[in-house]
Protein backbone atom coordinates (compact mmCIF):
# COMPACT_ATOMS: atom_id res chain seq x y z
CA UNK A 1 0.00 0.00 0.00
CA UNK A 2 1.29 3.26 -0.95
CA UNK A 3 1.88 5.58 2.13
CA UNK A 4 -0.49 8.58 2.76
CA UNK A 5 2.32 11.05 3.25
CA UNK A 6 6.30 10.61 2.20
CA UNK A 7 8.83 13.34 2.98
CA UNK A 8 12.07 13.73 4.34
CA UNK A 9 13.36 15.75 7.55
CA UNK A 10 16.09 17.31 7.67
CA UNK A 11 18.40 18.98 10.65
CA UNK A 12 15.84 18.31 13.25
CA UNK A 13 16.85 20.65 16.09
CA UNK A 14 15.18 18.69 19.17
CA UNK A 15 15.48 20.16 22.64
CA UNK A 16 13.88 18.19 25.46
CA UNK A 17 13.13 18.69 28.74
CA UNK A 18 12.01 16.73 31.85
CA UNK A 19 7.89 17.26 32.59
CA UNK A 20 5.64 16.58 35.36
CA UNK A 21 3.41 13.53 33.98
CA UNK A 22 0.16 15.46 35.53
CA UNK A 23 0.58 18.12 32.87
CA UNK A 24 0.52 15.58 30.03
CA UNK A 25 -1.61 13.17 31.36
CA UNK A 26 -4.91 14.89 30.48
CA UNK A 27 -3.66 15.16 26.71
CA UNK A 28 -2.94 11.45 26.83
CA UNK A 29 -5.29 9.27 24.12
CA UNK A 30 -6.94 6.46 25.17
CA UNK A 31 -5.77 3.50 24.76
CA UNK A 32 -2.05 4.66 25.22
CA UNK A 33 0.14 5.59 28.14
CA UNK A 34 3.04 7.92 29.47
CA UNK A 35 6.42 6.47 28.13
CA UNK A 36 9.04 6.77 30.92
CA UNK A 37 12.82 7.09 30.45
CA UNK A 38 14.70 6.24 34.19
CA UNK A 39 11.37 7.02 35.60
CA UNK A 40 11.53 10.80 33.27
CA UNK A 41 8.82 11.54 30.27
CA UNK A 42 9.70 14.38 28.25
CA UNK A 43 8.52 17.31 25.95
CA UNK A 44 10.18 18.17 23.17
CA UNK A 45 10.21 21.42 21.01
CA UNK A 46 11.56 20.07 17.89
CA UNK A 47 12.08 22.10 14.68
CA UNK A 48 12.85 20.55 11.00
CA UNK A 49 12.41 21.14 7.52
CA UNK A 50 10.25 19.00 5.07
CA UNK A 51 11.38 18.27 2.08
CA UNK A 52 9.87 16.65 -1.15
CA UNK A 53 6.57 16.28 0.37
CA UNK A 54 4.09 13.90 -1.48
CA UNK A 55 0.58 13.09 -1.12
CA UNK A 56 0.11 9.75 -2.14
CA UNK A 57 3.26 10.12 -4.64
CA UNK A 58 2.32 13.50 -5.84
CA UNK A 59 3.87 16.63 -5.53
CA UNK A 60 1.57 19.33 -4.45
CA UNK A 61 3.07 22.58 -6.26
CA UNK A 62 4.20 25.60 -3.22
CA UNK A 63 3.92 22.66 -0.69
CA UNK A 64 6.47 20.63 -1.25
CA UNK A 65 9.29 22.66 1.26
CA UNK A 66 8.71 23.85 4.38
CA UNK A 67 9.06 24.00 8.49
CA UNK A 68 7.78 22.85 10.86
CA UNK A 69 7.84 23.37 14.75
CA UNK A 70 5.88 20.86 17.15
CA UNK A 71 5.93 20.34 20.84
CA UNK A 72 5.30 16.92 21.90
CA UNK A 73 5.49 14.15 24.57
CA UNK A 74 6.08 10.56 24.45
CA UNK A 75 3.55 7.60 25.00
CA UNK A 76 3.25 3.63 24.21
CA UNK A 77 0.99 1.74 23.04
CA UNK A 78 0.52 -2.51 23.97
CA UNK A 79 0.09 -4.46 20.64
CA UNK A 80 -0.01 -8.04 21.09
CA UNK A 81 3.36 -8.95 22.76
CA UNK A 82 5.02 -5.69 21.54
CA UNK A 83 4.98 -1.87 22.40
CA UNK A 84 4.29 0.67 20.13
CA UNK A 85 6.41 3.25 20.76
CA UNK A 86 5.20 7.05 19.72
CA UNK A 87 4.50 10.57 20.13
CA UNK A 88 1.81 13.13 21.05
CA UNK A 89 1.67 16.61 19.19
CA UNK A 90 0.62 19.37 21.50
CA UNK A 91 0.65 22.07 18.83
CA UNK A 92 2.55 21.72 15.66
CA UNK A 93 2.77 25.20 13.09
CA UNK A 94 3.63 25.37 9.35
CA UNK A 95 3.60 28.08 7.28
CA UNK A 96 0.65 26.89 4.45
CA UNK A 97 -2.62 26.68 5.45
CA UNK A 98 -3.59 23.85 3.42
CA UNK A 99 -1.07 21.75 5.01
CA UNK A 100 -2.17 22.41 8.39
CA UNK A 101 -6.18 21.73 6.89
CA UNK A 102 -4.89 18.28 5.11
CA UNK A 103 -3.21 17.54 8.80
CA UNK A 104 -6.29 18.18 10.72
CA UNK A 105 -8.62 16.53 8.32
CA UNK A 106 -6.49 13.07 7.83
CA UNK A 107 -4.62 12.74 11.13
CA UNK A 108 -6.67 14.83 13.67
CA UNK A 109 -3.78 16.96 14.28
CA UNK A 110 -3.50 20.35 16.11
CA UNK A 111 -2.09 22.20 13.22
CA UNK A 112 -1.54 26.28 13.03
CA UNK A 113 -0.33 27.63 9.91
CA UNK A 114 1.70 30.85 10.68
CA UNK A 115 4.20 32.58 8.85
CA UNK A 116 7.86 31.03 9.06
CA UNK A 117 11.01 30.98 7.65
CA UNK A 118 14.50 29.26 8.69
CA UNK A 119 18.25 29.53 8.42
CA UNK A 120 20.38 26.72 7.89
CA UNK A 121 24.26 27.04 7.48
CA UNK A 122 26.29 23.74 7.71
CA UNK A 123 29.89 24.82 6.12
CA UNK A 124 32.40 22.42 6.92
CA UNK A 125 32.04 21.57 10.49
CA UNK A 126 30.01 24.09 11.70
CA UNK A 127 26.22 23.81 11.86
CA UNK A 128 23.88 26.21 12.72
CA UNK A 129 19.99 26.34 12.73
CA UNK A 130 16.74 28.30 13.38
CA UNK A 131 13.23 27.86 12.70
CA UNK A 132 11.40 31.27 13.24
CA UNK A 133 7.49 31.60 12.85
CA UNK A 134 5.33 34.70 13.38
CA UNK A 135 2.65 35.76 15.51
CA UNK A 136 0.53 38.91 15.24
CA UNK A 137 3.96 41.09 14.70
CA UNK A 138 6.16 39.20 16.49
CA UNK A 139 8.95 36.64 15.37
CA UNK A 140 9.83 34.07 17.99
CA UNK A 141 11.93 31.12 17.26
CA UNK A 142 14.57 27.85 18.36
CA UNK A 143 17.83 28.42 17.37
CA UNK A 144 21.10 25.41 18.00
CA UNK A 145 24.27 25.48 17.06
CA UNK A 146 26.90 22.54 16.71
CA UNK A 147 30.36 21.26 15.85
CA UNK A 148 31.77 18.13 14.29
CA UNK A 149 30.68 15.07 12.37
CA UNK A 150 26.99 13.81 13.62
CA UNK A 151 27.70 10.54 15.65
CA UNK A 152 25.84 7.67 15.70
CA UNK A 153 23.10 7.28 18.24
CA UNK A 154 23.72 4.79 20.57
CA UNK A 155 21.44 1.75 21.68
CA UNK A 156 19.79 2.46 25.10
CA UNK A 157 20.67 6.11 25.20
CA UNK A 158 18.81 9.15 26.26
CA UNK A 159 18.99 10.08 22.37
CA UNK A 160 17.59 6.58 21.11
CA UNK A 161 14.45 7.20 23.81
CA UNK A 162 13.97 11.06 21.88
CA UNK A 163 14.02 9.78 18.63
CA UNK A 164 13.50 6.24 18.29
CA UNK A 165 9.35 6.37 18.61
CA UNK A 166 7.66 5.17 15.34
CA UNK A 167 3.69 5.77 15.98
CA UNK A 168 1.79 8.66 15.92
CA UNK A 169 -1.47 9.15 18.48
CA UNK A 170 -4.46 11.71 18.61
CA UNK A 171 -6.91 11.63 20.82
CA UNK A 172 -9.74 12.30 18.73
CA UNK A 173 -13.82 11.97 19.27
CA UNK A 174 -14.07 8.34 18.33
CA UNK A 175 -11.24 7.65 20.64
CA UNK A 176 -7.66 6.99 19.65
CA UNK A 177 -5.85 8.11 16.07
CA UNK A 178 -2.84 6.12 15.53
CA UNK A 179 -0.60 5.96 12.48
CA UNK A 180 2.96 4.75 12.08
CA UNK A 181 6.05 7.07 10.66
CA UNK A 182 9.19 5.51 8.88
CA UNK A 183 12.65 6.99 9.12
CA UNK A 184 16.17 5.52 8.81
CA UNK A 185 18.33 5.63 12.07
CA UNK A 186 19.78 9.40 12.30
CA UNK A 187 22.73 10.62 13.08
CA UNK A 188 23.10 13.09 16.27
CA UNK A 189 25.40 16.38 17.09
CA UNK A 190 24.94 17.46 20.87
CA UNK A 191 24.11 21.66 20.84
CA UNK A 192 26.97 23.73 21.62
CA UNK A 193 24.25 26.84 22.25
CA UNK A 194 20.73 27.01 21.99
CA UNK A 195 17.80 29.49 22.06
CA UNK A 196 13.92 28.81 22.54
CA UNK A 197 12.58 32.24 22.10
CA UNK A 198 8.75 32.37 22.65
CA UNK A 199 5.65 33.45 25.06
CA UNK A 200 4.66 29.45 25.80
CA UNK A 201 1.40 30.75 28.03
CA UNK A 202 -0.35 31.68 25.35
CA UNK A 203 1.53 29.42 22.34
CA UNK A 204 0.78 25.99 24.14
CA UNK A 205 -0.58 26.87 27.44
CA UNK A 206 0.10 28.15 30.81
CA UNK A 207 0.78 24.51 32.22
CA UNK A 208 4.15 24.70 29.66
CA UNK A 209 5.18 27.70 31.16
CA UNK A 210 7.45 26.09 34.35
CA UNK A 211 8.80 23.01 32.29
CA UNK A 212 9.83 25.04 29.52
CA UNK A 213 11.58 27.89 31.17
CA UNK A 214 13.70 25.22 33.22
CA UNK A 215 17.06 24.05 31.83
CA UNK A 216 16.33 21.39 29.16
CA UNK A 217 17.84 17.41 29.59
CA UNK A 218 19.27 17.59 25.93
CA UNK A 219 19.61 20.13 22.88
CA UNK A 220 20.48 17.85 19.87
CA UNK A 221 20.40 18.42 15.95
CA UNK A 222 19.51 15.19 14.09
CA UNK A 223 20.05 14.10 10.62
CA UNK A 224 19.74 11.01 8.23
Amino acid sequence: MQPFLTANWRYLAMLNFVVDPKIVAPLVPPGTEIDFENGDTFLSVVGFLFLDTRLLGLPIPLHRDFEEVNLRFYVRKKSADTWRRGVVFVRELVPRRAIATVARVFYGENYVALPMKHQIDHVDAKLSVEYSWRRGHKWESLQMTANGEPQTIPAGSHAEFITEHYWGYTKVRAGCSEYRVEHSRWKVWNAESFQFSADVATLYGEQFVEPLSAKPRSAVITDG
